[in-house]
């Protein structure tokens, strides 16, 4: 199976130790991502704060590019997501709009072009019969909880993905590599990433929070999509806290026994190490 593949800015900078794993995991599993070319900024956060033009002309530039790849669009960035379908939407049920980004971006909309992101390849193309038939060290005793942020789920009826209210996708992954998926009712809630650096004060409130939450779920590590998040979550909390924050996909290359997986954890911000070291999945 191939698939275009958006990856987004952050995979580039803070989020590259979830580029590094994706690329690990779907080789292995042989799942292949095709990179659009010339890809730009999707235009989160700030665009879309700033001007509602850009906003709506830099993802719909990337669908242009994309749609004549002939591919499911495929990314790993929630806001990345976001951004993509809420163009898409726009196109789709704005007419006059959609005429005027054709003009602007050179292209004729087709509508054609299915936009995803990486959990429901995972889940709904592979399968998790086949994820757990990769498991070589199943992360038992692991507790962890599931969490998605704000972008992937809302609104829903443009992002189109999961239960908004009690989503279950991620939480079926992480079982099936072995992991003790913990309940609790905070994986939507905001971390208050857009805000990490214009409202710092308030966002470590926002993380603290969740924290908080997830440790009294009985979780000692929270498992995330989004490259924005996971690096919020990891920055904003007390250095008390000690709270690791894995992507789904590094914890599917542990369970692999992938040897790359080494190369990911220098790269948090809060150390994982001590905590794997304890269960012993590798």
């Amino acid at each position: 199976m191939a698939y275009a593949y958006y990856p987004g800015c952050s995979l580039h900078s803070t989020g590259l130790e979830y580029s590094l794993s994706i690329e690990a995991v779907f080789r292995h599993l042989g799942l292949e991502l095709v990179e659009v070319p010339d890809w730009n900024c999707c235009g989160a956060s700030s665009a879309h704060s700033l001007n509602h033009d850009l906003a709506l002309a830099l993802p719909t530039r990337n669908l242009a590019l994309a749609q004549g790849m002939g591919r499911d669009l495929v990314t790993p960035c929630a806001a990345c997501y976001n951004r993509l379908k809420g163009a898409d939407h726009t196109l789709r049920s704005d007419p006059r709009t959609r005429v005027e980004m054709e003009k602007r971006i050179g292209f004729e909309y087709r509508g054609d072009l299915s936009i995803r992101p990486l959990l429901a390849v995972v889940y709904e193309d592979y399968g998790l019969a086949r994820v757990h038939s990769h498991v070589k060290h199943p992360l038992t005793g692991l507790k962890v909880v599931p969490y998605y942020g704000c972008l992937l789920l809302r609104p829903p009826h443009i992002t189109q993905f999961d239960d908004p209210d009690d989503p279950q996708v991620m939480g079926a992954i992480l079982d099936a590599l072995g992991a003790e998926v913990q309940p609790w009712s905070y994986a939507s809630e905001c971390c208050g990433g857009s805000l990490s650096l214009s409202r710092p004060e308030l966002v470590k409130g926002l993380v603290g929070k969740l924290v908080a939450a997830a440790r009294e779920a009985g979780a000692e590590a929270m498992v995330t999509a989004c490259p924005l998040c996971q690096v919020n979550l990891e920055m904003r909390q007390a250095r008390s806290a000690g709270m690791p924050v894995f992507y789904f996909t590094e914890l599917m290359g542990l369970a692999f026994g992938l040897p790359e997986t080494l190369k990911w954890w220098r790269k948090h911000l809060v150390d994982p190490q001590p905590l794997l070291e304890r269960i012993k999945p590798v």
